[in-house]
């Protein structure tokens, strides 16, 4: 697998895919990650990373239905690989040990 660790920009990412319950498209990914940030997020950054997490094999993405609020576009909706969710999990790990490390003092 090219490229196996995360950005903190991509493990965002990972997470809000899992996050967000219904149709997981660039737009609602983009949305949440403002509102849990409290940062501007622009779509170029999104998809961007969505398309490095796909080629890492952590996220796949397929076209939903076409919609007339989009103007009989399809959207191309997101959801985390077993290896993604594997990912996100060891990330957690890490960073809880090192908190633990942290409050230990």
């Amino acid at each position: 697998m090219k490229g196996e660790r995360l950005g903190e920009f991509e493990e965002l990412l990972l997470l809000a895919v899992q996050a967000i319950e219904r149709e997981p498209y660039v737009v609602p990914i983009q949305q949440y990650l403002e509102r849990v940030t409290g940062r501007s997020v622009s779509l170029g950054a999104v998809y961007a990373g969505l398309d490095r997490l796909e080629v890492k094999g952590l996220v796949r993405s397929a076209l939903g239905d076409a919609t007339r609020e989009r103007g009989g576009k399809r959207k191309r909706v997101f959801s985390v690989t077993r290896e993604g969710i594997h990912t996100a999990q060891e990330a957690r790990r890490v960073r809880e040990a090192i908190w633990k490390t942290i409050e230990e003092r």
